[in-house]
């Protein structure tokens, strides 16, 4: 029988580990600053044991009571140093953790030479991140031969309440900025901003259906564009089941954002009082959804993988990897080393504790329609040059960097509407434009040394329509082996046709030259005269260069 020390042993979801150990067979020595709810917790089992444990004399429990294993349930991680993994290192006793927190598990492998060493097991982020959403990740990449984007999201049953660590975890992520790699370069975005609706469809249970998420920071942002093939941007998103506290949170992150408040995290202990006012609303249902968007043997495909947890069984998945990664160390299977657990269990190793709860799941792969601007070619899109082509192959996500040189308006008036629009000024410019596709729809935002406008851009008919705000621009697009052009038809202001007489004059094209993208945009008007015109050249960064080597063109706001 192994001996296991459990920190955060009685919490909500250190308790929960606790019974799984303990069933497994193990003698769980039950920590935390309170030995009388330690006590409590572990008259439910005679595999428990109750203990007082200050972390700040970890070295001393470790002495006293040589477990095989820590196992840190406690947190919030996002607060915490590397010190109770370095005193286990010390002790030469392998430590696995439940952290979520992006800096911490990202960190640990500084450890990692320091654990060969002593020969011991050093794992962060068993839990729904990085262990379980990893696992999905890889069982939806294989067979893939480039992944374009990946997008993880998660909502939480109303009855799964949260108790101070993950109260104070949620709200200390709250408008904070997050590193994001997308557009194929790192950039910045803001907690539980870019809110979406979700839904969520397993067989076995009926479909969970528009449920609201928004970005959260998890360590999966910086693990996964380094693992996977094609370097793909990566999106995580979490949130409740009530609408209106989501609501709740993304209003209060613009008070973060604007630096009205430093951040939320004082907050936490109202968040749980708060919640108990609601909790008989909502259902007890939670939900995990993991899309992958990539190639595979030559098509555009999107494999997603579904979780659908009923009767109150959702707080138990953060839970599961910590048993079988357990076993897994005891048995010898994991390495010396210090290092994070994304990649350490495979959906397999959830089986059977998935089959024991009422936990459905499934994974689907779905063909992926052509990219917009093929829509509207048809077979005259394969005829484009590669590069030409390639810019325009956009799935979920793309970007290039590259240079432009702006011509300016010709008149004050023509300056005016220009800067109304927001066309960049006259001059040399650093250049990177961002891709984003969704339901064949696709929005371009054109970054020109920091100043960026951004375009709407959708199939009507034979034409493609690029929207600025309010203005509609229809465009026949004919393309040879030489390249491409843009030839406007027609306009509108909202619904509104308006006379082509008064549109603006712009036939944009596009070749290639020396194996790169260029470009030729000029914008002129017929009473105003010329608006914009830019000209340059892009490249998309190739799906070997390591993200952490991109030349970084970050914002200060997202793009």
């Amino acid at each position: 029988m192994s001996r296991i020390l459990l920190l955060g042993g009685y919490g909500g979801f250190g308790g929960r580990i606790a019974h799984r150990l303990a069933a497994a067979g193990h003698e769980v020595l039950v920590a935390g600053r309170s030995i009388a709810r330690a006590r409590a917790f572990c008259a439910q089992s005679p595999r428990l044991v109750p203990l007082a444990v200050d972390r700040r004399a970890i070295a001393r429990a470790l002495e006293d009571h040589r477990p095989d294993i820590v196992v840190d349930a406690s947190g919030p991680f996002q607060a915490m140093a590397h010190d109770i993994p370095a005193a286990c290192i010390a002790a030469r006793v392998h430590y696995v953790d439940i952290a979520d927190a992006r800096d911490f598990l990202c960190g640990i492998g500084a450890l990692n030479a320091a654990a060969r060493a002593a020969g011991v097991v050093v794992l962060s982020g068993a839990s729904s991140v990085p262990a379980l959403s990893g696992a999905a990740v890889r069982h939806l990449a294989s067979g893939v031969e480039r992944v374009r984007a990946v997008e993880i999201a998660i909502s939480a049953s109303n009855k799964a309440t949260a108790g101070p660590s993950v109260a104070a975890a949620i709200l200390g992520q709250v408008g904070q900025p997050i590193r994001l790699w997308r557009g194929r370069r790192w950039t910045k975005a803001f907690g539980w901003q870019e809110p979406r609706s979700q839904s969520f469809d397993c067989a076995g249970t009926l479909p969970i259906r528009g449920r609201m998420v928004g970005l959260v920071d998890v360590p999966d942002l910086a693990l996964l564009p380094e693992r996977l093939r094609g370097h793909p941007a990566v999106s995580f998103r979490a949130g409740t089941e009530l609408g209106f506290q989501n609501r709740a949170l993304w209003l209060a992150s613009w008070f973060v954002r604007w630096r009205v408040l430093r951040t939320l995290t004082p907050f936490a202990r109202w968040l749980r009082p708060l919640q108990s006012l609601t909790r008989k609303l909502g259902s007890d249902r939670s939900a995990m959804i993991v899309r992958l968007f990539g190639d595979r043997n030559g098509c555009r495909v999107e494999r997603r993988w579904t979780l659908i947890a009923d009767h109150g069984d959702g707080p138990e998945i953060p839970t599961l990897a910590v048993a079988p990664i357990v076993a897994r160390i005891l048995a010898g299977k994991e390495p010396a080393g210090a290092r994070d657990a994304g990649e350490t269990l495979t959906l397999g190793d959830f089986a059977v504790p998935f089959s024991e709860l009422a936990i459905h799941h499934q994974t689907e792969e779905l063909p992926m329609p052509p990219p917009l601007y093929a829509q509207v070619m048809g077979a005259h899109f394969a005829a484009l040059p590669g590069a030409v082509r390639a810019m325009h192959d956009v799935l979920r996500d793309g970007g290039a960097i590259g240079e432009a040189e702006v011509a300016g308006a010709s008149n004050p008036i023509a300056r005016l509407v220009a800067r109304i629009v927001g066309f960049p000024k006259p001059g040399r410019h650093r250049l990177h434009v961002h891709f984003e596709e969704n339901g064949g729809r696709e929005t371009w935002t054109r970054d020109f040394s920091g100043q960026r406008f951004r375009s709407h851009l959708s199939r009507h008919g034979p034409w493609l329509v690029e929207r600025f705000g309010p203005l509609r621009f229809a465009f026949a697009l004919p393309g040879t082996n030489e390249g491409l052009m843009m030839v406007m038809q027609r306009w509108w202001f909202g619904p509104l046709p308006l006379p082509k007489w008064l549109a603006p004059r712009s036939t944009a094209s596009e070749w290639m030259e020396n194996g790169r993208f260029h470009f030729d945009v000029p914008i002129d008007h017929p009473l105003l005269g010329r608006l914009v015109h830019y000209r340059g050249w892009l490249h998309a960064p190739t799906d070997e260069a390591h993200p952490g080597s991109v030349p970084s063109t970050e914002p200060s706001q997202p793009g």
